[in-house]
């Protein structure tokens, strides 16, 4: 059973999650993320994996006139943040975000913070977060720098691998962010056409790196507009 909670992220794994890596490696870049959202000023925001709710609670106090939607895959995570935020501008949902349960143009901005990369299907995250923009919207997400710049990350993922010789990580070395943007652009490990991109008009990315802790890792914020 122990396992099995392990796999799903039920029983105790939301509180430890919340607990340790929360403040460990999520808080401060949640904060970075909501100031970000601020300085763009959203009516209706979409979160997608909302996780225990560390960004959600960062977009509540930053963004107390916005009306704020937090979804995530897992719903007993999902249940761990309501106890940690109630609020009257902020709905919480279980969502996929490869489906998200909401119509076209609901929204003015759609954020995820580190959610992207485990999408079994990554361009079809980037679709459904297109389609639920409405005209001018901006999807704001983060996602960790390659390994090669968060040295104690590499340094755990090189000895674990070595150590365990069957278990092999390779996808590590694909779901970070990549920042070429052409006919094609390989986004967060997805080939994105450009038939794609072309509708987001423009994608700007901002690097993050906080000085709060050994693992010092640079963040991807990618920000693309919706015309």
């Amino acid at each position: 059973m122990a396992e099995q909670n392990d796999r799903a992220f039920t029983g105790s794994i939301p509180a430890l999650y919340e607990r340790y890596m929360v403040p460990l490696l999520f808080e401060p870049y949640a904060e970075d993320l909501a100031a970000r959202a601020k300085a763009l000023a959203p009516g209706r925001l979409l979160e997608v994996a909302a996780g225990t709710g560390v960004v959600t609670r960062a977009l509540a106090a930053a963004l107390p006139d916005t009306a704020i939607t937090a979804t995530d895959l897992n719903e007993a995570m999902l249940d761990f943040a309501i106890t940690k935020l109630t609020a009257r501008h902020v709905t919480y949902r279980p969502a996929d975000g490869q489906a998200l349960p909401f119509p076209d143009a609901s929204f003015d901005m759609v954020a995820c913070q580190f959610g992207i990369m485990f999408f079994p299907d990554r361009v079809q995250g980037f679709r459904e977060a297109r389609r639920v923009l409405a005209a001018g919207g901006r999807y704001l997400f983060s996602v960790w720098a390659d390994l090669g710049a968060n040295d104690l990350p590499e340094t755990i993922t090189e000895s674990v691998t070595g150590t365990f010789t069957s278990w092999k990580l390779p996808a590590l070395r694909n779901v970070t962010l990549k920042t070429r943007f052409g006919p094609t652009s390989t986004v967060v490990g997805a080939e994105v056409p450009s038939s794609f991109v072309a509708p987001f008009e423009t994608a700007s990315v901002f690097w993050s790196e906080l000085p709060w802790s050994p693992f010092t890792c640079p963040v991807g914020v990618v920000d693309f507009s919706r015309p």
